[in-house]
């Protein structure tokens, strides 16, 4: 039988209450930081090729989302002018493609915003969780207020060793990693869409943009059994 707590409410106001704030103001921190350390651009305008290239993704979107408007042999036909092995728009040789990757990441202004943003969210982070195991180990700092099952218990209650507690309450280590993964959406109405967080996630995809294969796009063949007005 899973035992029942009566949480303090000193608990509460001193460390569930200081735990969620300071986790959302060193997000806030972190974000005006990375900001600052960042490299100003290398070039004032946008570069052509970049830009044309931008384009032509766009297009190729908007024949896949606007396909059923269209006939089907015109589909074809514009699928073939995209995607088309020898001159397709959205065809890069792997060759070209190395190539494109391999001087992304010899640009040492690209390597030193990415050490940067790394360090902007190691450091601040392995304080954090430094300060909160030190001052705030073995508390259990809330309760969830819907039952949970068993396989919860590591995620919820790290740092507390009490298999008869039940699953539902959680200790404030645990708070501190829920804060840690949870408050993306919190951030993007503070600090809006182009945050740090988007920011990275941005520079992943561009690392794996390279070599773009045209049919993991999108344009492929209609479904089975449609028929165009």
């Amino acid at each position: 039988m899973a035992e029942e707590l009566v949480l303090d409410t000193a608990i509460r106001d001193w460390v569930l209450i200081p735990l969620s704030v300071v986790m959302v103001l060193i997000g806030v921190l972190r974000y005006f930081v990375s900001k600052l350390m960042r490299s100003p651009p290398t070039s004032p305008s946008p570069d052509p090729k970049l830009v044309k290239e931008g384009q032509v993704v766009i297009r190729a979107r908007n024949l896949r989302t606007n396909a059923q408007f269209i006939p089907g042999k015109a589909f074809k036909a514009r699928k073939v002018y995209y995607t088309n092995e020898e001159n397709g728009l959205l065809h890069v040789p792997k060759e070209e493609a190395q190539k494109a990757q391999a001087a992304m990441f010899s640009d040492p202004n690209m390597a030193m915003d990415m050490m940067k943003k790394n360090l902007s969210m190691i450091v601040p982070q392995t304080l954090t969780f430094a300060w909160v195991n030190f001052f705030f180990s073995g508390f259990v700092a809330a309760k969830i207020p819907f039952p949970l099952t068993q396989r919860f218990r590591g995620m919820l209650q790290n740092g507390i060793d009490l298999s008869t507690v039940d699953v539902s309450y959680v200790s404030s280590r645990s708070w501190y990693f829920l804060n840690l993964f949870g408050l993306r959406g919190l951030f993007s109405l503070i600090l809006g869409e182009e945050n740090a967080t988007d920011d990275a996630q941005k520079m992943m995809q561009m690392g794996g943009g390279f070599g773009f294969n045209p049919t993991m796009f999108g344009c492929r063949e209609r479904q089975p059994g449609y028929h165009p007005a």
